[in-house]
């Protein structure tokens, strides 16, 4: 068994104390709030762009199922779920123009 510390050992290291500071409140970690729609949000967001269960998920590459699930209420969306519904409300064709390849 080696003593020497590794590059790898002393960058894990440093990430512990930069998260047993922020535990202690000393330093603020950057951080990104994802929204979780409601399914009435989900429904509202697919009738204002007037499309059926299946054009929507057509549209933006999602499961016809899942979203049916979302919006009746018996799955939540995963957080990539949620980033993906966040970016259609925003900007559905940015999404659009994405899965064009």
């Amino acid at each position: 068994m080696t003593t020497q510390r590794t590059q790898v050992g002393l960058e894990v290291e440093e990430a512990l104390e930069e998260v047993l500071a922020h535990v202690r409140g000393e330093t603020p970690l950057p951080c990104r709030i994802v929204d979780d729609p409601a399914a009435e949000r989900i429904v509202a967001l697919r009738k204002r762009m007037k499309l059926s269960r299946r054009k929507f998920a057509d549209r933006f590459g999602l499961d016809t199922r899942a979203v049916q699930d979302w919006e009746q209420g018996r799955r939540v969306p995963d957080r990539a779920a949620r980033v993906l519904l966040t970016v259609i409300d925003r900007d559905p064709e940015a999404v659009v123009r994405a899965l064009e390849g």
